[in-house]
């Protein structure tokens, strides 16, 4: 299903007007000198997903616009009063995670609901059978719902993940695609003052391993050409860089899983610039691997069922091209 992007002819001129007027006034200085996103007027608005097609002001601005597709899913965002679970000690704010999973009838959804219903951390489970969108209202870790939908014997792939109506970039991804370590690192804006990372990991050796969000996404000479931690102008304190992911604990296996929050972390700061990791747990050492930050779909934004590029069906993809059999 083609996903079409849509602004009306009054909400352009609106928009236009808006930057004018922004451009004339003094800006606010980025989150960071080498920000990407530094030249966007912090003022521009735009619409917000299942709601007024007005504009509305937005809390920096970067707010994305797009359309529902008739057969999307709805599903409420979390609330302000939203619980928090635990995970490897961290707390998890709930998140909306949508996934493209291939059925064919209601025994279908039945089988899903079912089995995600039962999923630790899982708070809401939608399912459109006609779009095959399955949406999951949550603090459970992408790893768990991905392993809890595989388990039903259907095919199913990761196609949103975030809190609609909110954020220009919303959900980011690092891929870790060998030789030697594989990995995925996902990573979500839940509010302008938190985002949540997962990340999973296989290839390492077993011990503590630091790792951090680092400023370049450089990788001609692996994680020694990305530059140091990242760390923007605005963030004032004693402790450790923003971008310091602090230590990986990795099994006998060479395998690790990291699920947590990081506070005042934005994740239109962050692409392309790189996470690194490190064969010492301070980082002492030159560095393992990297891999450059990437925007990735957030919630609403990826009803396709066929890939662009080659026309294959969006479950009939090779594991081999997402990397995730490897962790």
């Amino acid at each position: 299903m083609g996903f079409v992007r849509s602004v009306a002819a009054t909400t352009t001129t609106t928009i236009a007007a808006t930057a004018l007027a922004s451009l004339s006034s003094p800006s606010s200085s980025s989150s960071s000198s080498s920000s990407p996103f530094s030249h966007i007027p912090k003022t521009l608005t735009f619409p917000s997903l299942f709601s007024n097609p007005f504009l509305k002001p937005a809390r920096l601005g970067l707010v994305k616009s797009f359309a529902p597709p008739p057969s999307a899913v709805h599903m409420d965002a979390p609330s302000s009063d939203q619980k928090f679970s635990s995970q490897n000690g961290s707390l998890l704010p709930e998140l909306l995670t949508e996934y493209m999973v291939d059925m064919k009838c209601e025994g279908c959804v039945n089988s899903v609901k079912n089995k995600l219903q039962i999923v630790d951390g899982v708070k809401n489970v939608d399912v459109d059978l006609s779009s095959q969108v399955v949406r999951i209202l949550g603090s459970s870790p992408v790893k768990t719902m991905t392993e809890a939908l595989e388990q039903t014997g259907r095919k199913a792939r990761l196609i949103g993940l975030g809190v609609p109506e909110d954020f220009l970039v919303s959900a980011a991804v690092a891929e870790f695609k060998g030789p030697d370590i594989f990995g995925v690192v996902r990573l979500a804006q839940v509010n302008m003052e938190l985002a949540r990372i997962e990340a999973t990991f296989s290839g390492l050796s077993p011990g503590k391993h630091g790792w951090s969000i680092n400023e370049f996404g450089d990788l001609t000479r692996g994680a020694s050409s990305t530059g140091k931690v990242f760390n923007p102008s605005n963030h004032v304190t004693e402790n450790e860089p923003l971008g310091d992911l602090g230590t990986l604990n990795v099994d006998e296996k060479g395998e690790a899983f990291f699920s947590g929050v990081k506070e005042k972390l934005r994740i239109a700061d962050l692409i392309g610039r790189s996470i690194a990791l490190y064969g010492s747990e301070d980082r002492s050492d030159p560095g393992l691997t990297a891999a450059v930050i990437a925007r990735s779909a957030g919630v609403g934004e990826n009803y396709k069922k066929l890939c662009t590029c080659d026309g294959t069906t969006i479950w009939e993809a090779t594991n081999q091209d997402f990397v995730t059999s490897k962790v």
